[in-house]
């Protein structure tokens, strides 16, 4: 009987952990221009594995169970946290495949860090909410456990240093969350991410048709770069622009954060058409 208990209770804590999802955590959206960046704290975006610590066992985003080495999380709180697994700036390959692993490698541990910056379901604003967590940070006393450092900027022209100064230094990027949000879950504007953007141009080679509210006006521009990879551009443009679009053959700035593998520009967006004089 007790047998067939413990493996009732073991199934239901495995159905939880699926049930996890994007969902139940904060996700954030893409940082625009001319937002009141007063209203936010930021801090460095940190390229590690997202984990949620639920007081005994760390969950992955999509419901995985994280398995650490014991003494990693022996003198944890017992209070909920989210942060990231990290290893250090340019470390993804390795702290990937050291947090993934059934059985942990003590040694593969040693170096990472969890990386707190919120606190799932506490009252109170993000602020305080930061707050406590450097408090609960300091009483555990843990090495390897931080509380994300969290600071403020006046406007974007200091915003855009600190990211350059953190992009510099081998960081992704940063995060903004606004100080006076209450704990919410999904894909939120309480929460943006913002890393350095880079522009490029390329030949407009087609046009694509809109649809919805662009019907019989532009969809998006299909471009191809000096070395041949073509894709299209979809954002950027004004109701003038869609009407009048850039002309086959003419050669356009568009802006991206990243490239794929292949090449190929992440979060692509029409900026102007180069001034030919």
């Amino acid at each position: 009987m007790l047998k067939v208990l413990l493996i009732v209770i073991a199934l239901a804590s495995f159905s939880a952990l699926a049930k996890q999802n994007d969902a139940d955590i904060l996700l954030a959206n893409i940082y625009q221009r001319g937002i009141d960046v007063q209203q936010y704290l930021v801090s460095e975006k940190y390229d590690g594995v997202r984990a949620v610590w639920d007081g005994k066992q760390f969950i992955s985003r999509h419901g995985n169970l994280i398995i650490a080495p014991v003494w990693f999380t022996k003198n944890f709180p017992e209070t909920p946290m989210d942060g990231e697994l990290w290893l250090g700036h340019g470390q993804f390959d390795a702290l990937s495949g050291a947090v993934r692993k059934d059985v942990p490698v003590d040694e593969e541990w040693r170096d990472i860090s969890y990386m707190v910056f919120e606190l799932p379901n506490a009252p109170g604003t993000f602020e305080a909410r930061a707050r406590h967590i450097v408090e609960i940070v300091k009483e555990a006393n843990v090495p390897h456990l931080k509380a994300v450092a969290q600071f403020r900027v006046k406007d974007e022209d200091e915003l855009n240093k600190k990211l350059k100064k953190i992009v510099t230094l081998g960081g992704e990027g940063l995060m903004l969350h606004r100080a006076d949000a209450p704990y919410v879950t999904g894909r939120s504007d309480v929460l943006l991410k913002l890393k350095l953007t880079y522009d490029a141009e390329a030949k407009v080679v087609a046009h694509t048709p809109g649809r919805g509210k662009y019907k019989g006006k532009l969809g998006a521009l299909v471009v191809e770069t000096p070395e041949g990879l073509r894709f299209k551009l979809g954002t950027g443009f004004s109701d003038a622009q869609r009407e009048n679009p850039p002309a086959i053959g003419s050669t356009v700035t568009y802006t991206y954060r990243d490239k794929t593998k292949k090449g190929k520009p992440k979060f692509a967006s029409f900026l102007r058409v180069r001034d030919e004089k």
